[in-house]
């Protein structure tokens, strides 16, 4: 029988959600706690690989057992995990249902915050500029929508089939000195988030035009992009199946 997990972390302290020699990942932590409750090996596969540093308010990971579970499972695994790993939920699922390759989007945000705020500091990216021009990085962002290929965006030395994403949201908006970039979409590349929102700040800033943004995009050169920005400002927010 296949289960799926739902859970949050606060990535400061992780290399990242999957496993990797000689450093602490979320998987690893999971897998350990699950293990230990069924008194088994077993291996949770998570809805995606976020990076080291990267937060999640909402992640999936499934599975499989051949048992039905019994009790507060949730409140069993918590006893395990580290404070900064919470489970919320433990539910059935048809054998069929992959918490990775069934779901149809993800939604990440990436804050900002315009000063300094030192209770922020694991939580956001701070900069201190106030003369960023939020109307116009709105206008760049609207040309994700027009693309499908964003190798741009995309780390250099990755293994992936395609840069091929489906984006349907890329909206920043902004409550006083708070700034959050929404975006949501089929699938991502690895550390594009990022560098959508380095590349859009260099908008903001004046650096380079909306005319530049698309051809950065076209470009199909990270080189060309801007720099990707720091991973704590960066959160998994939604999950859709």
């Amino acid at each position: 029988m296949r289960y799926f997990i739902e859970l949050s972390y606060n990535g400061k302290n992780y290399h990242g959600w999957q496993i990797q020699p000689d450093v602490i990942s979320v998987q690893e932590k999971l897998n350990k706690a699950v293990s230990t409750i069924f008194q088994e090996k077993i291996e949770v596969v998570g809805a995606g690989r976020t990076d080291t540093g990267v937060h999640a308010s909402q992640m999936f990971a499934h599975f499989d057992i051949d048992k039905t579970l019994k009790g507060d499972i949730p409140h069993k695994l918590n006893s395990l995990l580290p404070m900064d790993i919470v489970v919320y939920n433990v539910f059935e699922v048809d054998d069929e249902q992959h918490a990775r390759f069934g779901a149809l989007s993800r939604s990440y945000e990436y804050k900002v915050w315009l000063g300094r705020n030192p209770f922020l500091l694991d939580f956001s990216w701070q900069i201190h500029s106030q003369d960023l021009n939020i109307d116009l990085m709105n206008e760049a962002a609207k040309l994700l929508l027009e693309y499908t290929d964003f190798q741009t965006f995309s780390k250099v030395k990755t293994d992936v089939y395609t840069y091929n994403c489906d984006i349907t949201e890329a909206v920043w908006k902004q409550n006083g000195k708070e700034l959050v970039f929404y975006i949501t979409a089929n699938r991502f590349l690895r550390n594009m988030v990022r560098a959508i929102v380095g590349t859009l700040v260099d908008v903001g800033l004046g650096k380079i035009s909306k005319e530049d943004f698309r051809k950065i995009i076209e470009s199909k050169n990270r080189s060309n992009a801007g720099l990707s920005v720091p991973a704590k400002g960066l959160f998994l927010t939604n999950i859709k199946y």
